[in-house]
């Protein structure tokens, strides 16, 4: 019945007796009528017409089983009621209900069969439930019994088992998780021992026991704790490897790669070490050059500390340059060294790890030994990349360093040191990386330029006074002395070798020297300033009294001149510069006896002949090579400055002691055009010959003119008017001899500087040697030409010659006067150079150029005199020949040069006299070293004799042609 409602209910239908229910109590008590129940037979059985008849039944009558039908209904008549339509309302409503009830009866008629199949289903579901109970409660009852006897007992007991054992297990894991809470402990006392490989795989094995107990709650805490503590110690790992930059170790650097590989981040450790290596330079020279600024400003102002390196670089005074140029470039090296270091320990790392690898390989780890490859493939790159970078970062902050000080006024050995020590850094560079160092170069080459200028400038300046102060005193050397003995030329000794600075270094360990590297692996610093020793500094090079030993200088004198003891004041000379040094070699008094005369040396051993500006000169040609040396760059302007020392100590000789005009208008040629050309050339590109401050001057001639120096002017204690010293010869001898001497050293460094010369400027440095250094000994004709013409007095032999007649009529066997008083003349010049040989040594060729002027000047005095004959006759003639074979004779025993100078000219001239006119015409033309006066006098004194009138017009004819061109 139940079922009957709720499908009623499903279909919004109600019964039949609810609905009666729902009527109002009249309804209830009316019943219908047989019409009633006729008509409602009769409706339409339109199953469309009743479903109409139920669609048109009001939502509200399905609403719920609560609702008042009649309540509602009633609330629905109009105020005023009418009986017609209360009727038709209630058919209307009949006409619903008989539908309703229709369907109602249709529906339960049609689920009939369902009803009764399903009524029958409930009655034996309800068998089987009470079955179902009676089974349930019998199992209770025998469960109860079971309970009872067996499970509490038995049963229990396993229980227990499982949960003690269970109770293990959970104690064994507290113990492991109490182990993992104390491991921050161990963990910190293996980073402070810095056994980074432990700590992390000590931390690597919490963590993975932290996941084995990852499902307790403690453990989702201790194992943020132990990652914090991973990045912890990949922190301090990276402490530690950033140490490496500075001082290698290698079982430091061995815990850290170790570590690194534990934690499979090799590739990123190499990426770190090299910032590292970038920041330990940046901070080194930073830190370096900040303690030097702050020690010399004197106070403890922190404003140092917020500048850029490059302003703090300006800062740096001249004092500290040096020592913090040297301290810089030592930390430096150190984080060099330290990559160099990082680099062998890779390679020999690999090495091993490549044999351990072949000599067990299996095949079983084909991954992991990639693996490994490729990271050792890309350490390897990365290191070897490294080292143009990190060479690099060194040079921008050296050159950074350099460029930041004014060096122009530095003092040279200071200047040499700054130089040696870059030139050291650059050594390093390519040793390090195979660098040319270009970037430190072209810095160096800067400063170097600049500061040349200036000290070449201040060099000439410091020449010329000592060239105006020089007495041209005799500066007594050793026989055996040598450039190379002079500290400014070590360095051509030496070659650059680690240990040393590069100009101090033997040339033999150039091939055989280990590298910086190799050398200072364990210990040391190439850049260490190591004072030189005073022994080191001692120059053995002067000579005791110009002599080399006092036995060789008593043995000496009293082989070649008994008769004269060398005055006390010379002796004085060179016991101030004694060094008491042993004899080199001692001269025997064989070699003393075939001395020739010519050479008026007293037989002393053959000392260059040089002074202290010699010397000086000479210095500063070492100290200009060894800069030079060191900075090949600038070699052409080094070159450039070396030649100019020597061109104004050539003008200044030249100046001093052989410009005379008088004497270079006698046309004989003293001065070659060779060398007339270089004086020239000197005197326009270096000596400044206008009045200093003219304000008128352009810029740009105030520019050349900073680049020339005044000329020098002699010294007022130099004496050449005197004729007993033969007006100052000694001076002139040490002066020109001292030219001629630097002269040869140039000669020996020119193979030096050529190897160091730029091809584009070889030919400079050629033509400097074949213009200018080889002249030097040319200017000896001119500078002795002046003792020559004053020495010997022609004049009065001039008048000596007017005073004898020459027209004898019979030959005479006696030679004229003139003649004994030209050879005592000579006799006196030859005393006079005895007397300046015991001053200073005469080489052979000076006294060959002495002997060869005064000669010379002699024959052509006697020419001039036989052409100031009026009348002379073949007697005559033969008496000059007579006279000029005496003076020959004589002259012969006084001298051994041979042939005697302008003999030609003397003997050709007299013969020309038997010449017919044909002949003499001819010679005229081919003679015409003879001047015009001589010419003219010859056919004048040959008239009447041999010669008429008119062949003497004829031969004066000639005369004036060859002489109208020289006019």
């Amino acid at each position: 019945m139940q079922k009957i409602k709720s499908l009623m209910a499903r279909q919004g239908l109600r019964s039949p007796q609810e609905s009666v229910h729902d009527l109002s109590p009249i309804e209830n008590l009316r019943i219908p009528s047989k019409e009633e129940l006729r008509e409602s037979r009769e409706e339409p059985t339109d199953p469309q017409a009743q479903q109409e008849i139920i669609n048109s039944i009001e939502e509200v009558y399905f609403s719920n089983d609560s609702f008042d039908i009649v309540k509602y209904e009633l609330e629905r008549l109009p105020p005023v009621l009418s009986l017609q339509e209360l009727e038709e309302y209630r058919d209307k409503l009949k006409q619903q209900q008989a539908a309703v009830s229709k369907k109602v009866a249709d529906l339960i008629l049609e689920k009939q069969p369902a009803y009764v199949e399903e009524l029958e289903r409930v009655t034996s579901l309800q068998t089987g439930l009470q079955l179902a109970a009676v089974i349930c409660a019998n199992g209770r009852r025998h469960l109860n019994i079971a309970k009872e006897g067996f499970t509490q007992a038995s049963l229990g007991l396993l229980a227990n088992q499982r949960k003690r054992q269970l109770l293990i297990g959970l104690l064994k894991s507290l113990r492991t998780i109490k182990t993992l809470q104390r491991t921050d402990v161990r963990l910190s006392e293996m980073l402070e021992e810095e056994d980074y490989p432990g700590a992390i795989q000590l931390c690597l094995e919490c963590q993975k026991a932290a996941s084995t107990f990852k499902h307790y709650s403690c453990i989702s805490e201790l194992n943020s704790k132990l990652q914090d503590t991973l990045e912890q110690i990949e922190e301090q790992l990276d402490v530690a490897l950033s140490k490496i930059c500075k001082n290698f170790d290698i079982s430091h650097y061995t815990k850290v790669q170790q570590a690194y590989r534990l934690l499979g981040k090799t590739q990123t450790a190499m990426d770190q070490l090299h910032m590292h290596f970038t920041q330990a330079i940046h901070n080194t020279v930073f830190q370096v050059v900040l303690g030097y600024v702050e020690l010399c400003a004197g106070n403890t102002d922190t404003k140092f500390q917020k500048l850029q390196y490059k302003d703090l670089c300006t800062h740096i005074t001249s004092d500290s340059y040096i020592p913090c140029l040297a301290d810089l470039c030592k930390a430096l090296w150190e984080v060099m060294l330290s990559y160099y270091r990082t680099m062998q320990w890779h390679e020999n790392h690999d090495q091993d790890e490549t044999a351990t690898v072949s000599s067990v390989s299996d095949g079983s780890n084909v991954i992991g030994t990639e693996e490994n490859s490729f990271d050792r493939s890309y350490i390897k790159k990365k290191l070897e990349h490294g080292l143009s970078r990190i060479w690099q970062d060194v040079q921008l902050k050296v050159k950074t360093y350099l460029l930041g000080t004014d060096l122009s006024n530095f003092k040279y050995d200071d200047f040499i040191f700054v130089l040696d020590v870059i030139s050291r850094l650059m050594q390093v560079g390519e040793e390090f990386c195979g660098s040319k160092s270009e970037v430190l170069q072209e810095s160096i080459r800067k400063q170097s330029v600049n500061y040349f200028k200036t000290y070449h400038r201040t060099r000439l300046e410091e020449l010329r006074m000592f060239l105006e102060n020089e007495t041209w005193e005799l500066c007594p050397v050793k026989s055996s002395f040598s450039i190379l003995q002079l500290h400014e030329f070590k360095f051509m000794e030496q070659s650059r070798s680690p240990s040393v600075s590069p100009s101090k270094q033997p040339a033999s360990a150039i091939s055989t020297a280990v590298t910086l590297f190799e050398q200072y692996c364990n210990g040391g610093n190439p850049f260490e300033i190591q004072a030189d020793s005073k022994d080191d500094e001692t120059e053995d090079v002067l000579a005791s009294n110009g002599y080399e030993s006092d036995e060789q200088e008593k043995s000496a004198y009293q082989e070649y001149d008994s008769d004269s003891d060398v005055p006390e004041e010379l002796k004085r000379d060179y016991v101030d510069e004694q060094t008491g040094d042993a004899p080199m070699k001692s001269v025997s008094r064989e070699t003393l006896r075939s001395r020739k005369r010519s050479d008026y040396n007293l037989n002393k051993v053959n000392a260059p002949i040089l002074t202290n500006t010699t010397l000086n000169v000479v210095r500063l040609v070492g100290k200009y090579m060894q800069m030079m040396n060191i900075l090949k760059p600038i070699a052409f302007d080094v070159i450039h400055f070396m030649s100019q020392l020597f061109d104004y100590y050539l003008y200044a000789v030249y100046t001093f002691f052989g410009r005379n005009d008088t004497f270079e208008s006698t046309g004989l040629g003293l001065s070659s055009s060779r060398l007339r050309t270089t004086l020239n050339r000197i005197q326009e590109s270096l000596i400044d010959l206008e009045v200093s401050g003219d304000p008128t001057g352009t810029l740009t001639a105030a520019e050349e003119r900073k680049e020339k120096v005044p000329s020098p002017h002699l010294s007022h204690l130099v004496v050449l008017t005197s004729g007993n010293s033969l007006y100052g010869l000694a001076e002139r001898v040490v002066a020109t001899e001292s030219l001629v001497f630097l002269a040869e050293q140039f000669e020996f460094l020119q193979p030096h500087l050529d190897a160091v010369m730029p091809a584009a400027k070889k030919p400079f440095l050629q033509q400097f040697y074949s213009q200018t250094v080889s002249t030097a000994s040319e200017l000896r004709k001119p500078v002795y030409w002046i003792v020559a013409a004053k020495a010997i007095d022609y004049e009065q032999m001039l008048l000596l010659m007017t005073n004898v007649k020459w027209d004898v009529k019979e030959i005479m066997s006696q030679h004229n006067v003139y003649v004994d008083a030209l050879l005592k003349e000579f006799e006196e010049f030859n005393r006079r150079l005895n007397e300046v040989s015991k001053r200073v040594r005469i080489p052979l060729p000076v006294s060959n150029i002495l002997w060869e002027h005064c000669i010379r000047l002699a024959n052509r005095t006697l020419v001039e005199g036989y052409a100031n004959v009026k009348k002379c006759s073949n007697e005559g003639r033969a008496l000059m020949q007579l006279d000029f074979q005496q003076f020959l004779m004589k002259l012969e025993k006084l001298t051994d040069i041979r042939p005697i100078p302008d003999k030609e000219f003397v003997e050709t001239y007299i013969k020309a006299y038997y010449l017919t006119e044909n002949d003499m015409e001819r010679w005229i033309k081919e003679h015409r070293e003879y001047s015009t006066k001589h010419l003219t006098n010859l056919v004048n004194v040959c008239l009447g004799s041999h010669i008429n009138k008119k062949a003497r017009q004829k031969l004066l004819a000639a005369i004036d042609d060859i002489d109208r061109p020289k006019r």
